[in-house]
């Protein structure tokens, strides 16, 4: 074998080495971001499972022109107020004000508490939903 031979078997052995440098870390990187995302998840789908409550009373007050609703969180995931979300007769309510157990300013309702909504509305309601971040929903006839 010359030095031709060599030379170019070195070449090609060099540029495979730097393929392999450059293609490694981009396949790991991906193969770590695709972990991660079933790891998310996996997590949400936990939490999804462990997510449940009822709605307690549904009761709509025409001297008020409002909408009380009360929920109970039977489930064992921390719930925030603040990313459930109420819909009456299916349209989406953004006025509203809530309080778990009697604290308006708590974003954190947590297992055996009850959140307390009040709707302001025109006339009243024939159905209401909650529904909360892990995409659990409840309903209730007025």
């Amino acid at each position: 074998m010359g030095f031709s031979v060599s030379g170019s078997a070195a070449i090609v052995f060099a540029g495979m080495f730097i393929a392999f440098g450059i293609l490694y870390p981009t396949v790991s990187n991906g193969f770590e971001r695709v972990n991660d995302a079933r790891s998310d998840a996996a997590e949400s789908d936990l939490d999804r499972r462990n997510t449940d409550f009822e709605i307690a009373t549904a009761e709509y007050n025409a001297t008020d022109g409002a909408l009380a609703i009360t929920a109970e969180n039977t489930g064992s995931t921390a719930l925030s107020v603040s990313r459930t979300d109420v819909l009456v007769d299916g349209e989406y309510q953004t006025l509203y004000d809530a309080a778990v157990e009697g604290d308006g300013e708590t974003d954190l309702w947590l297992p055996g508490e009850s959140l307390n909504v009040s709707v302001p509305l025109g006339s009243e309601p024939d159905r209401v939903a909650v529904v909360t971040s892990h995409g659990v929903s409840r309903s209730e006839v007025v």
